[in-house]
């Protein structure tokens, strides 16, 4: 057991210091999110070169804690007053959804390969995690499902940037917060209560991504109720990039040749599919002028919801019309991956 602690305290250490460079390095070259993307970067390299990483468990799941905070603090009585102009753009998620799956699922089966299980969950835009773990349960291949959908996060998280800021003209640039010593003691202490108790209650009430939602949900009633008036401070916000760009690099660890041949190549050419799909549906509300262009291409961006809170910050784009429209795709996607479950069982024992 000592042992095992050691070894597993010794890669962790290792993960940290590798991650730490590739921030430090990008940091010096004035890359954009540095904090992101040097600590993804080095990891993504360290583990394609298959040193012993490891990721840092509670700690990362807490550090998305910080982007729930931020994006409840961000929900204000001016926001809420803008949600009936969201509701005709929300509307099309679902047919952005049925369009996914009309042209995923047979392009991973017919394709690939795959299962119709395995098919059908890598298809599904929705969260790493819970895509992976319905999957399993539907008799899907977990370490399939585990790289594409860590290959969709990892090229969309890193093409986004480039897209924003030679298409859209967007600096990337806007400040992510004030600094810890600008912020009212009090208030960073309430912040810091609603992230620990929203997370632990969400999980505890089974609510899916509850390291996110449960803190969005409790920071949200809080500003709405004008008890908190700023967002978590910048430190916060970067250290929560660091985790986030450690865990998407990590999750490639173990890939072998002919993993990357297969999977991690059909996961690439599926992002290349959802990038049209994607584009053509930001290109229709954006020409509907349902939303502004930015707002628009990251609502609409099939990547993870947190890591398009980070850009969302970092755009000054509207985070209230990100944030809801990629929880509305999550819910529509979360709620029925059950349902699609039951029927590829039925299908299976018939």
């Amino acid at each position: 057991m000592h042992n095992f602690l050691s070894h597993s305290l010794a890669c962790r250490a290792l993960t940290f210091v590798l991650a730490s460079v590739g921030t430090l390095l990008f940091w010096m070259l004035d890359l954009p999110l540095a904090f992101l993307f040097g600590p993804m970067t080095f990891c993504l390299v360290g583990a394609l070169l298959h040193f012993p990483l490891k990721g840092f468990g509670q700690v990362s799941i807490a550090a998305r804690t910080i982007l729930g905070v931020a994006v409840g603090a961000s929900i204000t009585p001016e926001v809420i007053a803008e949600l009936p102009r969201m509701a005709l753009s929300m509307t099309l998620i679902p047919v952005f959804i049925a369009v996914i799956a009309f042209v995923g699922v047979p392009f991973f089966r017919r394709l690939w390969g795959f299962d119709a299980a395995t098919a059908y969950y890598a298809a599904m835009p929705g969260g790493l995690q819970d895509m992976v773990i319905f999957g399993t349960e539907a008799g899907g291949d977990a370490r399939a499902l585990s790289l594409v959908h860590a290959t969709r996060v990892l090229i969309i998280v890193t093409l986004a940037p480039f897209f924003l800021s030679h298409f859209y003209g967007s600096a990337l640039t806007n400040p992510i917060g004030a600094p810890v010593s600008d912020l009212p003691l009090h208030e960073i202490l309430i912040m810091v209560a609603a992230a620990v108790v929203g997370w632990k209650g969400g999980e505890r009430l089974g609510l899916f991504g509850a390291s996110i939602l449960g803190p969005m949900i409790i920071t949200a009633a809080l500003s709405l109720a004008g008890v908190i008036h700023f967002r978590p401070p910048a430190e916060a916000l970067l250290i929560a990039q660091f985790f986030i760009g450690c865990g998407i690099g990590i999750h490639f660890l173990g890939v072998t040749a002919r993993e990357l041949t297969r999977i991690v190549a059909a996961g690439v050419a599926y992002v290349l599919v959802l990038m049209v799909l994607a584009a053509g549906f930001t290109g229709l509300v954006t020409g509907l002028g349902l939303g502004d262009p930015v707002a628009v291409f990251l609502a609409f961006a099939p990547a993870g919801q947190a890591e398009m809170t980070v850009l969302a910050i970092v755009t000054g784009a509207d985070l209230g019309f990100v944030i809801t429209h990629h929880l509305t795709r999550i819910v529509i996607v979360i709620v029925g991956a059950p349902v699609v479950a039951g029927f590829i069982a039925r299908r299976r024992a018939g």
